[in-house]
């Protein structure tokens, strides 16, 4: 009990460190939505501020009983310190693309056997999670991402991965391509195991369905038109840093 008592005091003391620093973000802007919390249900309209989180640990932790639950669910054992797992916590605005990071050097103290799973999460009597997918192990990292906040008269339904089938670094010989889908790179050229590259986590956000007006989100369309182009720069850095 003391366990979650301490998990869920993190996530309350990362909540009031975001509330001081992203409140600048929707300044000027028309925002309706004061929930800061993650774990907390909202409705939310164009141009509002949207809270959500990502949790990293082992895919086993994400799982009770053979079935997955949002890292809110206090059924899980995300609490416990064997797990270690990481949490970050985003607030982007509806509808617009945008580009989250997370620093390489946050996750290098992580055993690689635990950190190696993401989920995305937000809510509680209306949760939604996103699948658990594979960011990194001691032979392959994964640095870029797309994901779709998918959203019903502005109730968040589901976050989905995309993937683009390793187009993006298609006969680029710094990469690997994973089960024929994801672009990775081999871990050992990280530079927080010795390489020379830096392994920072790249997440291509986007919206799509309808807000509370039922006015429909259009990022996601917007990114899926520019796909092939979207993700060049950050395959460009990794290829230079590689090669340099």
């Amino acid at each position: 009990m003391a366990l979650v008592f301490a998990m869920m005091s993190k996530i309350f003391f990362l909540i009031l460190m975001m509330m001081m620093v992203v409140v600048t973000i929707v300044t000027g802007a028309k925002n309706t939505n004061n929930v800061y919390d993650p774990c907390s249900d909202t409705k939310i309209q164009k141009q509002d501020g949207f809270t959500f989180g990502i949790a990293f640990s082992s895919k086993e932790s994400f799982f009770f009983n053979d079935t997955a639950l949002s890292p809110c669910d206090r059924r899980l054992s995300l609490s416990t310190a064997s797990n270690n797992p990481q949490l970050s916590l985003f607030r982007p605005k509806v509808d617009e693309i945008s580009l989250l990071t997370i620093n390489a050097s946050s996750s290098s103290s992580f055993p690689d056997n635990q950190r190696g799973y993401m989920v995305a999460f937000a809510g509680r009597k209306y949760a939604a999670r996103s699948s658990p997918t594979f960011v990194a192990n001691s032979t392959y990292t994964i640095t870029s991402f797309t994901m779709v906040l998918e959203f019903q008269k502005g109730t968040l339904q589901n976050f989905h991965w995309k993937r683009d089938g390793c187009a993006s670094c298609s006969g680029k010989s710094s990469f690997v391509c994973l089960d024929k889908q994801d672009c990775a790179i081999r871990t050992s050229s990280c530079k927080d195991h010795g390489g020379s590259v830096d392994c920072s986590l790249g997440i291509q956000l986007a919206f799509s369905g309808t807000d509370k007006h039922d006015d429909v989100l259009n990022s996601w369309y917007e990114v899926a038109n520019l796909r092939q182009y979207s993700l060049y720069g950050l395959y460009s850095n990794l290829k230079n840093s590689l090669t340099s």
